[in-house]
């Protein structure tokens, strides 16, 4: 079902609240509030325009910090006085640096991230503790790559990059590349977090369209650094 702009019911300010969501991971990044010029700005160029409240005037998303964010759908509540907003973000969502606003667990409250960082250090073996799993993350994204390739399900960008075919996969990832490589020439090290993490999702998707597994690229960097090894005893 689709409803038209005029159908948005804004409230007796003008405004209605927007949830930001990255439409890779679902992960709610941000709530902004748009009015009806910021959400006709957003639609016509496929970037989020929102309204500040508190400086009473319209706001293009990363237009200072370059932080925008790629418009992948959009969508009213049932009531169509909500809106959500699926974006392809390009760097961090908060103004503080962070990838989402919604970073600060509150006190007292269950902590989902923490307990699911605790199931993964149980299971992992001594060596694979000392830092973050993201062999076992990488391993967990491919997984949800390969099941976005196989269902398609609507709304998801993955499904959408799929869907477009290998051209345009190919073209994200130099886009992804070129945009690692901007960023490892400032001072932002969280928006170079950001561009690799994205180039990294990329790669995966591509290694999934071609059939490429992780085990291939793991056996062929072991193979690397056996190769590399034994030149380094021959020199020794």
């Amino acid at each position: 079902m689709k409803v038209s702009l005029s159908e948005i019911k804004f409230d007796e300010r003008g405004l209605a609240p927007v949830v930001v969501q990255d439409a890779r991971t679902g992960e709610v990044l941000m709530l902004a509030y748009m009015n009806a010029e910021s959400l006709a700005r957003t639609l016509a160029e496929g970037e989020t325009w929102f309204w500040s409240r508190s400086r009473a005037e319209l706001w293009h998303k990363g237009a200072t910090s370059g932080h925008t964010q790629r418009v992948v759908s959009v969508r009213a509540d049932c009531d169509q006085d909500a809106l959500l907003v699926s974006v392809e973000p390009r760097g961090p969502a908060c103004h503080t640096g962070a990838r989402t606003c919604f970073h600060q667990a509150i006190e007292g409250a269950p902590d989902e991230a923490k307990e699911q960082t605790q199931v993964v250090n149980t299971d992992a073996q001594p060596d694979e503790q000392r830092s973050p799993e993201l062999g076992l993350q990488l391993r967990q994204l491919y997984a949800v790559i390969e099941r976005r390739r196989q269902e398609r399900p609507k709304g998801s960008y993955t499904t959408y990059l799929f869907n477009q075919g290998l051209d345009k996969i190919l073209k994200k990832l130099g886009e992804e590349t070129a945009e690692t490589i901007i960023a490892a020439k400032n001072d932002d090290v969280n928006a170079l977090v950001a561009e690799a993490a994205d180039l990294l999702y990329h790669l995966l998707v591509l290694c999934v369209e071609r059939g490429v597994t992780l085990e291939e690229i793991g056996a062929e960097l072991a193979q690397r650094s056996g190769k590399s090894n034994e030149r380094l005893r021959k020199t020794e």
